[in-house]
């Protein structure tokens, strides 16, 4: 096969071709949107006003609620717009972009849920020791790190893309640009690629997903030397953090724990992890944390007396 690339643009497929079931999944996705804008905005503002919430769990969480609206804003308007119209189409350079994007801030996420549970670990486990250990300077490193880390895993991805030869057909039958649907469509041998990326993406989302999982077991076994009342908190924040973590991390593990092939249900998986995990987030670290509902109910006082 001759390398070449005749491709110019490609042709998604979208979540439907179902005209009927396009409408409702706009104005579903539509909801889902704006509640990640405007979720996620509300806990930024909220912990980057509350003089309560300083630690270094509350900082994570704004990082991540940053990262949730760009991730989702990555896929989700695309994905909107496209169920609007009849034929789905992004330019080459537009699927790069887009692929980047995806994996720079899904990479990102990935690394910050891991330095939150390590946070809460050190919170719990060593109490007396915390605020020297997870000090500013520290805090500072762990988040440059994570997306860092997010960048480098993104530049892996897109780099081992970019230098295969596309030649037809350009049909992708996704709802946005992901590594294995575009391996499908390369005109040569992918093999190694595949490999490729299923060590980069999928031992990365394992890896961390083992790490999490040794993090909350030994928090678990740690709380049975603490209070009734203190181990009902922990266990609260605990719970929270667990819980965007199996949304977050089955659904990707799934995806790229697995050689370059690609299922029907790949799409209606990856909306887990694009748009229903960053919609999620705030309301599950606000309705479980009451520090946080707090400081809300406070913001609103402000405002209010301020009108």
């Amino acid at each position: 096969v001759e390398n070449k690339n005749n491709v110019t643009e490609f042709i998604l497929h979208g979540l439907t071709q179902d005209e009927s079931a396009a409408k409702v999944y706009v104005s579903l996705f539509l909801l889902f949107y704006a509640t990640i804008i405007l979720g996620n905005l509300l806990i930024i503002v909220t912990l980057k006003t509350s003089e309560q919430l300083e630690s270094p769990m509350y900082s994570f969480l704004s990082y991540l609620s940053f990262v949730d609206i760009s991730y989702s804003t990555v896929t989700a308007p695309k994905l909107i717009y496209d169920l609007l119209i009849g034929k789905k189409t992004i330019s080459f350079v537009g699927c790069i972009v887009q692929l980047f994007a995806v994996h720079f801030f899904g990479c990102t996420e990935i690394f910050l849920l891991t330095v939150m549970a390590y946070d809460r670990c050190i919170a719990i486990c060593k109490p007396l020791h915390y605020t020297n250990i997870m000090n500013k300077h520290v805090c500072g490193w762990l988040v440059a790190a994570s997306w860092v880390g997010g960048f480098v895993h993104s530049l892996v991805q897109t780099l081992l893309t970019i230098q295969l030869p596309f030649c037809g057909p350009n049909d992708i039958d996704h709802y946005f640009c992901d590594v294995h649907p575009l391996l499908k469509l390369a005109c040569t041998d992918t093999y190694i690629v595949g490999v490729i990326v299923v060590a980069n993406s999928g031992l990365i989302s394992l890896s961390s997903f083992i790490v999490l999982v040794v993090s909350y077991v030994v928090i678990l076994v740690s709380l049975r030397t603490h209070s009734s009342e203190g181990r009902l908190k922990a266990l609260s924040t605990c719970t929270s953090h667990i819980t965007v973590v199996i949304l977050y991390f089955g659904p990707c593990i799934f995806i790229y724990m697995r050689p370059s092939t690609t299922f029907t249900v790949d799409k209606m998986v990856s909306v887990f992890y694009t748009i229903i995990t960053p919609m999620l987030n705030p309301l599950i670290y606000t309705l479980r944390n009451e520090d946080v509902k707090n400081a809300m109910k406070m913001l609103w006082r402000r405002k209010v007396k301020g009108i």
